[in-house]
C-alpha cells in the first residue's frame, strides 16, 4: 500500500468518523431538532440574547417544511458541484486538445508529450494520422471493382 492510499483511507475514516460519532454519542439529545442548521441557532441565540431585536431583512421565499427547506439547500449544492465538475473538465479537455494539437503540428515526431491523463499524445496522434492516411490510399481491391469479387458474391 502506497503512502497516496494510506492518506486517502486515512481521510475517509476521519470522515465517515465525523458523519457517525455526533449519531452514536447522542449529541443534541436534549434539543427539539438535534441537527437544525447554524441558521436556527444563530435566531435562536440572538432571540434569547435580545427578545426585542427584528431583523433587517426577510426572506423572498420561505419554504413550508424544514424538509423542503433542506432539498432545496441539497439542489442548489448539487446544481453549484455541477457547474464546477463542468468548468474543471472542459479547462483540462482544452488543456488536452492543445496539446494535442501542438504535438501533431510540431510534427509528431515522437517527442514524447503526454496530456493530462498520462497518455502518450504523440501515439494518439499517429494513431489518427494513420488512419487518416490508410482510408485514403487505395488498395487492390478497391481499383479492380472488388478485388475480383462479382457483384453477387461467391455464390458458395
Amino acid at each position: 500500500m502506497n503512502r497516496n492510499t494510506k492518506i486517502n483511507a486515512l481521510l475517509l475514516l476521519v470522515v465517515a468518523a465525523l458523519a457517525v460519532l455526533p449519531l452514536a454519542l447522542g449529541l443534541g439529545d436534549h434539543k427539539e431538532e438535534p441537527f437544525v442548521g447554524a441558521d436556527a441557532e444563530a435566531e435562536t441565540a440572538i432571540t434569547e440574547l435580545q427578545p426585542d431585536y427584528e431583523p433587517w431583512f426577510s426572506p423572498l421565499y420561505e419554504p413550508p417544511s424544514g424538509e423542503i427547506e433542506s432539498a432545496l439547500f441539497a439542489l442548489q449544492a448539487a446544481l453549484g458541484a455541477g457547474v464546477l465538475a463542468y468548468y474543471f473538465g472542459l479547462r483540462r479537455g482544452r488543456r488536452q486538445g492543445a496539446a494535442r494539437a501542438e504535438a501533431v503540428g510540431s510534427g509528431g515526431a515522437g517527442a514524447g508529450a503526454r496530456g493530462d491523463d498520462g497518455a502518450d499524445v504523440d501515439a494518439d496522434a499517429d494513431a489518427g494520422t494513420a488512419k487518416a492516411t490508410a482510408a485514403a490510399i487505395p488498395t487492390a481491391d478497391d481499383a479492380g471493382g472488388g478485388g475480383g469479387r462479382s457483384a453477387g458474391g461467391s455464390g458458395a
